[in-house]
């Protein structure tokens, strides 16, 4: 479920220089003599080079790449099937089975368990499914076709270093269909930088040794800027008198602004009055579900740029750590697909930026809708409506 992270892939391609010059299409072993050209400059010894040579193009990881609709559902759809009481259930037992291994992560990395067995638990059901995935099929696969060479290539080139490396032989390179590896599918770029061999084997082992995922995992959070004794999500309860156009993940404010404008935690109680800054997510519009997301959210959006799987996995997190099932709201009828679509081609018609016309609620419609919203006098809490729609 998870999508590339784009910290290592930017690190990597940096370094890469000119051989990234012709990095797609054409000729397939024509490019893929490019890349082991560009891995053995790299430093990517035999063994690494032999499992790249072997690499095949895959039609079944373009087929799963272009179809990603699931990212489209409603966040109560989605959340209500992926924070199931089983996984809720298993996750709190993994808490306590592997309590030593989670305090030991906190106090070194400062990520609290409950973060990481929300990742644990949505990606893999806690390394149940895993994916059956050649990791190098699928990142060459990725790196050969033209729409997102510049994250897949060099990823691709640390798949070869991570065979070199030694820590999982060429037949347990099998993953996710975007060549992510182990129980909380790491790119082999986050595996040779963030993996830690916490059980002392020798290596790292992200497939089948707990303890390495779990301090794996929390030191891969905090390399994306985890901020060690802040919260990250919190449910809240919003009044009318809130200004809709604040209501915005990329605009944030104190507590203190918050409260003063009538927001309160989900008892009705105040929230504190400091200065520690928090956006007001409205996933389903003003009349939904309502969070404050802090600055530790952004490690979310770091490791997924969905918003509806940042806000779900988030909110896992928040309920393995104690909070209630999350408050639908007054009631919110969701848009479908084609009527999201519909709307993206109306705005876009209008010279707004929506991207992809696909159904997905991103970021850009969300901002398109917002300044239709303003325009046409309708509350602009960012969330499209029917009444939104009929207005275009």
């Amino acid at each position: 479920m998870r999508r590339i992270s784009l910290t290592f892939a930017v690190i990597l391609t940096a370094a890469a220089g000119p051989a990234l010059a012709q990095q797609c299409g054409g000729d397939y072993g024509t490019w893929l003599n490019g890349v082991l050209d560009e891995a053995r400059a790299s430093g990517v010894g035999e063994r690494g080079l032999s499992a790249l040579s072997g690499a095949r193009y895959s039609k079944r990881v373009i087929s799963r790449d272009r179809g990603q609709g699931v990212f489209a559902q409603s966040f109560l759809k989605f959340s209500g099937r992926m924070v199931s009481s089983n996984r809720l259930t298993v996750g709190k037992q993994h808490l306590k089975t592997y309590a030593s291994q989670f305090a030991a992560a906190e106090s070194e990395y400062g990520v609290p368990g409950a973060v990481i067995t929300g990742f644990w638990g949505l990606e893999t059901d806690f390394g149940a499914v895993q994916g059956d995935f050649n990791t190098i099929n699928a990142l060459a696969t990725l790196a050969y076709d033209c729409r997102r060479p510049q994250l897949f290539r060099p990823q691709l080139i640390a798949a070869g270093q991570l065979v070199d490396r030694g820590d999982l032989p060429l037949s347990q390179m099998v993953g996710a269909w975007a060549g992510e590896i182990g129980q909380t599918q790491f790119l082999p770029g986050d595996y040779l930088r963030f993996g830690v061999d916490a059980d002392g084997d020798g290596r790292v082992d992200l497939k089948g040794s707990k303890a390495d995922v779990i301090a794996s995992t929390a030191n891969f959070i905090r390399g994306l800027g985890w901020r060690a004794g802040e919260p990250w999500l919190e449910e809240v309860r919003v009044s009318d008198g809130v200004p809709w156009q604040e209501a915005d993940l990329y605009i944030s404010h104190p507590r203190s602004q918050w409260q003063a404008w009538g927001v309160a935690r989900r008892d009705g109680s105040p929230l504190p009055g400091d200065n520690l800054a928090a956006s007001l997510v409205l996933p389903m519009g003003r009349n939904g579900p309502a969070f404050l997301a802090y600055p530790n959210f952004r490690i979310y959006l770091e490791w997924n740029q969905s918003a509806v799987y940042t806000v779900t996995a988030a909110y896992f997190a928040t309920r393995l750590a104690g909070a209630r099932k999350v408050d639908p709201g007054k009631g919110v009828t969701p848009l479908s697909i084609d009527q999201v679509k519909a709307l993206q081609q109306r705005l876009a018609s209008r010279g707004y930026d929506v991207g992809k016309i696909d159904g997905i609620i991103g970021a850009n419609t969300r901002a398109a809708v917002k300044a239709e919203q303003i325009r046409l006098g309708l509350p602009p809490d960012s969330y499209p409506t029917a009444e939104l729609l009929q207005r275009l």
